[in-house]
């Protein structure tokens, strides 16, 4: 690791950070004692949203200043710590696999032995049924043991779950109820096209805000 930026606590002791906080709270003052009814107010509110814009950016960057040495060890501890756990998360999922294709072959090997048994004995009761008797004994195979559902070891159990997933197969018969509103692409339609893309089902609208483009302070 090489990290080796001082990291700074108790911004609220920052010098110049309590000076950005002292004319946060002057503004809240103004904002909340103040009426906004003619043009002469609102340029005087312009000038107020220009200064808090200002402030904002200049709290965001000392906020930045604050957390970029803890992010970047942050980082650093999560890299170093990905590349020291890899040998053993591949080592985990070997095993895994391994185990899981054991126990399926297990079941299929159950699975085939009872379905060659099913079948000789229905083949028997044919039989019986056409000639009234069997013309030789039923030769069973032997089934073997189902895949266990447990190991159970001294310093262990290991066991299988089911784990179900999902896919869409055919959109077009998925119930209504199931069919998730896309919100990102319709906000990147509202933004681009406005309400000249109608899509059946959709309202497009537009709502006032206030923006604000702040003069950088000198």
């Amino acid at each position: 690791m090489t990290t080796t930026a001082l990291v700074r606590i108790q911004p609220e002791a920052d010098i110049e950070i309590k000076s950005y906080h002292a004319k946060s709270l002057k503004l809240l003052d103004y904002a909340t004692k103040r009426t906004i009814t003619t043009t002469n107010d609102l340029q005087v509110a312009t000038d107020d949203l220009s200064i808090i814009a200002n402030l904002k950016k200049s709290l965001e960057g000392k906020r930045r200043e604050y957390v970029k040495p803890l992010q970047e060890y942050v980082k650093e501890v999560n890299d170093s710590f990905k590349i020291l756990a890899q040998p053993i998360e591949q080592a985990e999922q070997i095993t895994k696999t391994k185990m899981s294709a054991c126990f399926a072959e297990q079941d299929r090997i159950h699975r085939e032995q009872e379905g060659i048994n099913q079948k000789r004995m229905e083949a028997a009761e044919a039989e019986m049924r056409l000639m009234g008797e069997l013309s030789e004994s039923v030769n069973l195979v032997e089934v073997s043991e189902e895949a266990p559902k447990k190991i159970h070891t001294d310093m262990g159990t290991v066991g299988q779950r089911d784990n179900w997933h999902w896919e869409v197969v055919d959109f077009a018969i998925v119930p209504d109820g199931y069919k998730v509103i896309d919100s990102a692409m319709l906000t990147m339609i509202a933004k681009k096209h406005h309400d000249q893309k109608p899509i059946p089902g959709v309202r497009f609208y537009c709502e006032k805000i206030i923006a604000v483009t702040a003069k950088k302070e000198s």
